[in-house]
């Protein structure tokens, strides 16, 4: 049931479950004998001797005593109503009402009885032999006259006590000491005093260096005619408890001086011990290896930690998580001495030993085939709750995390402990993914528990970290190719790399940073395109001849933490020399001095002509480029027949020496007659099947920066800049309809000096849809494919053009 009940000699114990009452607010009151309930607090109870105690996990102990103040004496039986509320909310609305009545029988009385409770100190004193004034203390005359004048203007029911304190002596009347929190009860023939521990006339006292809370009073009533007097001495032992080699030692003294006043003789006659108020026989204590020693000075227990009829609790020290065994010990001694005849004295002792930290196993028991995260952490003890979650810094509710996709639940264990699970899918919040090698991928989980404890309210906390390796990474792969001017890379992202940098040698290329270098970036989420010009100063140039440039370009994805290396790429390509110089019509000629990787140490702005004064006009890293008229800097020119040719090197010396390390030597050549025999044939075509037709049409011009056709020129670019011969890359394109049935054909193209079409002079780029047989260098058509950009290929034309100027005469037009 939610309750039970146990007379156990002269004291009441009723034990509240812990499973009915968890969670629940509870208020203890006791009923008097006309029906009226008196709500108990720390100062009622200690006073009028009731304890309330936690035992075993949250269990609920009441302790009341036989002399309480409410109960009933009929003969051998005490009687005690209690009543016990039970509620979900502090304000103690719809609260249930447990109302329990107890009828305990007791043994006969000693002629003085001393209890040790753990929240006050009782006595009680047989009054069958009344003492007159003249006997009364013969050591200490003065303690009589300072109660005796109080007393004899008192009636029969009105006493007092005097407290005996090394420096006074104090007598307060019943009403005042009542109010100071002291209990009293009389009965036909005992006189009794309790004593909270809290009390001020309590004192600290050493008997064979064992601490005893301790009170010397004497409690006077008067009985007819007489002024009678009892010793209500009391002491109850504060510590005495040592711990070695997993054993608890509790030694308490005997025959003890305060309590011994005036006695000169002494018998034990009974020494029994037992746990939670329960005596146990010899051969119980040996079966639990209990050692009960009862020596000439002292009462000594030994009892192994975690034994039987004890039990852990958990603790937390700042902010560990730990235990502490706790035992209820019982001991009861009673022995004769001269004076007072029979005297029991029983000591009612929680133990806890200090805290020891326990250590929380944490497994990870992930199903991977289920892409689950599966956590144990515990074993806990049963008065731990799991209460809050922290992920990623936020601290939420168990329900909450439940719906981040953080699951819990209990594992209860037939001891009563218990353990908690976790259960999270890799793909939640929270979880980091961190690539390893090859094909593997680290999913960790870090979590923080947050626990309360029952019914201590201690909080602490338990972070999980754990580390699941998957087999599914997918790594980025990359292809590349090479146009007349640039080297492109492109990066089909797989599921590790979001996050890596993408570095060029120890350069990370930043949207900004290729900006700057006029460097193409783009990266749509599922690509990332590099685009790096020829001629640029993180090329490499492996070798140079008169086949071509070989040329590479090295990328590397970094972590973006560490730094670490995570993937290399690299491109090579072979680009025509005839691309490092340009021999314009004009006599001027642009050479471009590439620095090969053999030579890394060279320093390009120190590359000159045969002229050593002629240096380059523009330096970067790895290029150095000159400008300069074919008849300067030291370039030789030579005749033939057909073509006349300029000459010259670029050079590199070192410091001292005479000889070049480098050379670089280019020719131009021009042509000075020049004939162009062309055969054809004409061949009558089928006249045309199509209809003409009429409507709308929405056309787009655009000039694109390279062959590939990826990059047009924006507003902003314009005027472009080219030099002559220089390449220009046309598309046209049909913009509505989107009709796939149409195909843009193109019939005449020109060229004019100004934005107005009729302007003259013109020049003709198509015409009839052709190449225009009059132009030195022929309009080339390049096909169009199906791209991710072009779904309708049949709707555009790609042509190129190389840069030409209007004559004027003989002479060059300036505009």
């Amino acid at each position: 049931g939610s309750m039970s009940l146990e007379c156990l000699g002269n004291l009441l114990r009723i034990t509240l479950s812990a499973e009915y009452f968890e969670g629940k607010y509870l208020s203890f009151s006791v009923v008097d004998q006309s029906g009226l309930a008196w709500e108990l607090d720390e100062a009622m109870a200690s006073q009028c001797g009731y304890t309330v105690t936690y035992s075993n996990w949250s269990n609920i102990e009441f302790h009341a005593s036989a002399l309480s103040c409410h109960s009933r004496l009929e003969k051998n039986v005490f009687i005690i109503t209690t009543q016990i509320k039970a509620s979900h909310t502090p304000d103690m609305k719809n609260a249930t009402t447990h109302l329990k009545t107890a009828s305990c029988y007791y043994g006969p009385w000693s002629p003085r009885e001393l209890l040790c409770e753990s929240n006050y100190m009782e006595v009680s004193v047989r009054r069958e032999i009344p003492q007159t004034l003249e006997d009364f203390i013969q050591d200490e005359p003065e303690g009589w006259t300072l109660a005796f004048p109080e007393a004899e203007a008192r009636e029969a029911s009105i006493w007092q006590i005097v407290f005996h304190q090394p420096e006074e002596k104090k007598a307060l009347v019943v009403r005042d000491a009542w109010s100071a929190g002291y209990g009293f009860n009389i009965t036909d023939t005992r006189v009794l005093l309790r004593i909270p521990y809290t009390a001020a006339q309590i004192q600290l006292a050493q008997d064979q260096g064992i601490t005893f809370s301790a009170v010397r009073s004497s409690t006077f009533y008067k009985q007819r005619w007489m002024i009678l007097m009892v010793d209500t001495a009391v002491a109850c032992p504060v510590d005495g408890v040592d711990y070695s080699n997993k054993t608890i030692i509790w030694t308490v003294p005997k025959y003890i001086e305060l309590l011994s006043a005036g006695a000169t003789s002494f018998k034990d006659v009974l020494v029994e011990a037992g746990v939670g108020l329960h005596k146990l026989s010899a051969e119980e204590m040996a079966s639990r290896k209990f050692v009960l020693l009862n020596d000439l000075n002292a009462i000594t227990m030994k009892i192994p930690i975690g034994a039987e009829g004890g039990y852990y609790k958990t603790s937390v020290n700042s902010g560990q998580h730990g235990v502490k065994y706790t035992i209820n010990l019982f001991l009861e001694h009673q022995w004769e001495d001269d004076k007072w005849g029979l005297t029991k004295h029983t000591i009612i002792k929680e133990i806890e030993t200090p805290f020891e930290q326990v250590e929380l196993a944490i497994t990870n028991n992930t199903n991977l085939s289920a892409r689950l995260m599966n956590v144990t952490v515990g074993t806990f003890l049963p008065d731990v709750e799991l209460v809050n979650l922290t992920i990623e810094g936020a601290t939420v509710a168990v329900p909450a995390a439940v719906q981040r996709g953080y699951l819990t639940y209990e594992i209860r264990h037939a001891n009563g402990s218990k353990a908690y699970v976790i259960q999270v899918p890799l793909d939640a919040p929270g979880i980091k993914k961190e690539y390893m090698k090859a094909d593997l991928r680290a999913y960790t989980l870090n979590v923080t528990l947050g626990f309360i404890t029952h019914p201590t309210s201690e909080t602490f906390a338990v972070t999980v970290i754990t580390v699941s390796t998957v087999t599914d990474a997918v790594l980025p792969s990359a292809r590349g190719f090479c146009d007349g001017k640039n080297l492109h890379l492109i990066i089909t992202h797989g599921n590790v790399d979001q996050n890596w940098l993408p570095f060029i040698s120890d350069w990370h290329l930043t949207p900004e940073a290729a900006e700057k270098h006029h460097y193409g970036l783009r990266d749509n989420g599922t690509h990332l395109a590099i685009t790096v010009p020829f001629l640029s100063s993180h090329v490499n140039y492996e070798d140079f001849n008169t086949s071509g440039i070989k040329t590479s370009l090295q990328l590397t994805l970094k972590d973006d933490i560490t730094l670490a290396n995570r993937r290399d790429f690299s491109i090579s390509c072979m680009f025509s020399p005839s691309e490092l110089i340009q021999c314009l019509p004009n006599g001027t000629v642009v050479i471009s001095a590439v620095k090969l990787v053999e030579f890394g140490d060279l320093d390009t702005s120190l590359f000159v002509l045969r002229d050593r004064q002629c240096k380059p006009s523009l330096v970067t890293e790895k290029t150095a480029t000159f400008k300069f008229n074919v008849n300067t800097c030291g370039t030789s020119r030579k005749f033939s027949s057909t073509a006349m040719t300029y000459e010259n090197d670029v050079l590199y010396f070192r410091p001292g020496n005479d000889a070049p390390v480098y050379q670089l030597r280019f020719v131009c050549w021009y042509a000075i007659k020049q004939t162009i025999d062309i055969q054809y044939e004409s061949k009558k075509n089928p006249p045309p099947s199509i209809k003409p037709g009429f409507g709308s049409l929405t056309l787009s011009l655009k000039l694109f920066k390279e062959k590939s056709y990826l990059e047009p020129y924006q507003e902003s670019e314009y005027p472009v800049i080219k030099y002559l011969r220089e390449a220009l890359y046309f598309e046209v394109e049909l913009l509505q309809p989107k009709d796939a049935r149409l195909e843009l054909s193109l019939d005449d193209c020109w060229a004019t000096k100004s934005q107005s079409q009729d302007s003259l002079p013109q020049w003709p780029i198509l015409i009839n849809g052709c190449e225009n047989n009059e132009d030195s260098y022929r309009t080339v058509f390049h096909k169009v494919n199906y791209t991710f950009r072009v779904t309708l290929p049949q709707h555009l034309k790609r042509f190129e053009v190389r840069m030409f100027t209007f004559l004027q005469g003989t002479n060059l037009s300036q505009e």
